[in-house]
């Protein structure tokens, strides 16, 4: 260089976030291609063009300025102050010099592990020979969690696991009863269009951002924390959430909620109306948006179903039940339930709030039951903690606990008057599941929540468990073990038997009753089934049995009885006789909820003796599936031919019915198909056509709906090429 000739600061002309190339690193080109988004604890590059001259080291000093949320703030850690000249200065985000061209420089930028997610503005300062400080701004960028990162409390170890509950798109969600799990296909579409803003949108709606914005968002590094405001954000009992929970039969002012098949129509519109809560969802539509918000925001997360799943309302781990002397189940005054079945989620992180070895599976219950610390979420709640009873951790474990495993107490009311049945220590908490990894077959995982039923262990927990909340009782409803006669003791146990759905005297009847279904329910036909009765005693038996069937909701709330019968029959010692019975489509229809739960009882009763057995059982009546076939090759950006097949069911004529299809990659939004009235038991097509846009595995879900149907569902997987 010339001696004299002034050395310009350098000015910058041009900045390249190289985003296509950073997101495709970072596995987030799905959400998009021209925007920036990259996970914490991994370096993503960008490129600086300058107009005058080059970058010389030493010289020129570049210090790099990362922001997040209204009040950034450097003692908070929401304001980042880096500089590519000092690798060990004191903040824990690092700028490196990658690539030192005549007028460009490409450098390599990383936040740390911890740092908060959302959404970033970056901005660098040039700091050249003569003083001359320049600022500029380079640009937004979203930052998200990592559990491809060792160091991320989200790391998860296993690179299927990863694929599947952060990456894959669908999946199924399982519904029906113990007897009879079926599973729901829901499309989770976190990489779908504007779902990433919908996700942070609804993270500054949270009462904790509105109360302190700035706190709020420096405690987004913590999964813990996000997890807790997601929870709450999912349900709108507190604030101005996803979600309005109702379970009743009257959905006429929003969506019944069995008729939704995927998260981003409902996340679109909460957004389309300005954040107004969206009609209406059940426990397993809060679950699957929980999912979708927490894979977008990159923490493993997937859907559980417990069948038969306790809802303790007092936390004395014991669900009151009550009926009368028909069998029919009463509404309960404690609201005690046990829902058919309820749906939650489970995400993956480090828990360094609590003890070591309590981190990995987090359950999280979005559904509005109980309020957690003053607001309607659940969880985190350690997977480990429920299974070894330490429901004194963080956070509801103990309610969790009950979900699982919970007694069951049963009582005949008569008179005004109550009297205790049985005590059932082994009817909640069943068949556990959740969709396989890269799999759609059902994992069942209740050996990670409970020791097998009617093992040693698990009596020893479930007494820990009680235990630690009668210590803790002065802190909140778990710990009062309380029922209509006080407290009960292991004394008053009775065992149940494993191949019956009885509920039997602690005081034994010698007697075996067990319903048995004749034919596959299936809507639109008559119920056809048998009561088997079974005299396990050397002595005569006379006994009278009243029977009935009452629909359900799947939250356990009982509706009005339809169908009663009584049976007399006389058993000879060891003898088995059947009592046949039948249910005509045309009564139970009028009185079938949405749930298309049933439940049949039996209340059997000696002559001249006050012992009784109680029996039942809950059958879901099935719909036949839709059917849907592809015509043709599946590539990206070439037109797609979709077939769907459905019937109507019934042998009357249905009308409204209305046809949805959607699918993350093959459909930009869901298509919906106004069909018109439906003739009986009539089957009818459709063929829809589409372009895809993502490559890939992908799945497509439909939904038939009508006005004496809600839910028949169907869906197709399709793997879509990226060329012919």
């Amino acid at each position: 260089m010339a001696q004299g000739c002034p050395i310009l600061g350098l000015e910058l002309s041009v900045i390249d976030l190289r985003s296509s190339w950073n997101n495709m690193r970072h596995r987030t080109e799905e959400i998009s291609s021209d925007r920036l988004l990259v996970r914490r604890g991994q370096a993503f590059n960008i490129t600086l063009y300058f107009s005058n001259r080059g970058f010389q080291l030493g010289l020129d000093n570049i210090i790099f300025v990362a922001e997040t949320g209204p009040l950034p703030d450097l003692a908070k850690g929401t304001r980042a102050v880096f500089s590519l000249a000092d690798h060990r200065g004191p903040s824990p985000w690092i700028a490196s010099l990658e690539t030192n061209g005549a007028t460009s420089l490409e450098v390599s930028l990383c936040a740390p592990p911890m740092a908060s997610v959302g959404r970033y503005l970056l901005k660098v300062h040039i700091d050249s020979f003569q003083g001359s400080v320049t600022a500029y701004q380079l640009g937004e960028f979203i930052l998200l969690f990592n559990p491809w990162c060792p160091g991320d409390t989200v790391y998860l170890d296993s690179e299927p696991q990863r694929q599947e509950c952060v990456m894959n798109d669908y999946g199924f969600i399982y519904q029906g009863n113990k007897n009879w799990i079926r599973p729901c296909p829901w499309n989770y579409g976190q990489f779908e269009e504007n779902i990433i803003d919908i996700c942070l949108e609804l993270l500054d709606k949270s009462l904790n951002f509105q109360s302190d914005p700035a706190m709020d968002c420096a405690l987004r590094g913590s999964p813990v924390y996000i997890s807790r405001v997601v929870c709450a954000m999912i349900n709108s009992n507190d604030d101005n959430g996803v979600l309005n929970g109702r379970w009743s039969e009257n959905y006429s002012d929003g969506i019944n909620p069995a008729e939704w098949t995927g998260s981003v129509a409902i996340l679109r519109q909460w957004h389309a109306t300005g954040c107004q809560p969206v009609l209406y969802g059940q426990c397993w539509v809060f679950a699957a948006i929980m999912c979708t918000v927490m894979r977008c925001l990159g923490i493993p997360t997937r859907v559980v179903t417990n069948f038969d799943s306790g809802h303790d309302t007092d936390g004395n781990l014991i669900i009151d039940e009550y009926y009368d002397n028909t069998g029919r189940i009463l509404k309960n005054k404690k609201k005690d339930t046990v829902w058919n079945f309820h749906v939650w989620n489970e995400c993956w992180m480090a828990r360094n709030d609590l003890p070591p070895g309590y981190g990995g599976w987090q359950v999280l219950d979005a559904t509005p039951q109980e309020t957690s610390n003053g607001f309607y979420c659940c969880g985190p709640a350690s997977v480990r903690a429920i299974k070894e009873g330490e429901v004194d951790l963080n956070y509801d474990t103990a309610f969790v606990f009950s979900m699982v495993n919970a007694d069951c107490v049963s009582w005949l009311v008569r008179g005004g008057k109550e009297q205790r049945l049985h005590r059932d220590t082994n009817s909640v908490g069943n068949f556990i599941s959740t969709k396989s990894i890269q799999s759609d077959e059902r994992d069942d995982i209740t050996e990670k929540y409970k020791y097998e039923e009617g093992s040693p262990q698990e009596r020893q927990v479930f007494l820990k468990a009680l235990q630690k909340l009668k210590i803790g009782s002065s802190q909140g409803p778990y710990g009062a073990d309380s029922s209509p006669s006080g407290p009960m003791h292991l004394s008053q146990y009775s065992p149940r038997s494993s191949d019956s759905p009885s509920l039997r005297p602690s005081d034994v009847i010698q007697v075996s009753l067990k319903f048995q279904l004749l034919d596959p329910p299936n809507m639109g036909q008559n119920i056809k089934f048998v009561l088997l009765a079974l005299n396990m005693s050397s002595q005569f038996k006379d006994l009278k049995v009243n029977l009935s069937a009452q629909s359900l909701m799947h939250d356990g709330s009982p509706l009005p009885p339809f169908w009663q019968d009584t049976a007399f029959i006389t058993l000879s010692p060891e003898e088995a006789k059947t009592h046949p019975c039948q249910i005509p489509y045309s009564q139970y229809s009028q009185y079938l909820s949405t749930d298309k739960l049933i439940r049949i009882s039996a209340l059997g009763e000696e002559k001249s003796s006050p012992k009784k057995i109680l029996v039942d059982k809950i059958i879901t009546l099935a719909y036949p599936t839709i059917m849907i076939n592809v015509l043709g090759a599946a590539v990206v950006n070439q037109p797609l031919s979709i077939q769907v097949i459905f019937s109507n069911p019934l042998s009357e004529q249905v009308a409204d019915c209305v046809l949805t299809v959607e699918g993350s990659g093959l459909f930009k939004k869901q298509q919906k198909v106004i069909i018109g009235v439906l003739g009986p038991q009539h089957r009818a097509s459709i063929t829809l056509k589409t372009v895809p846009f993502k490559s890939g595995q992908r799945q497509v879900q439909a939904n038939l709906r009508s006005n004496k149907f809600k839910d028949i569902k169907g869906y197709r997987n399709v793997y879509i090429d990226l060329r012919l």
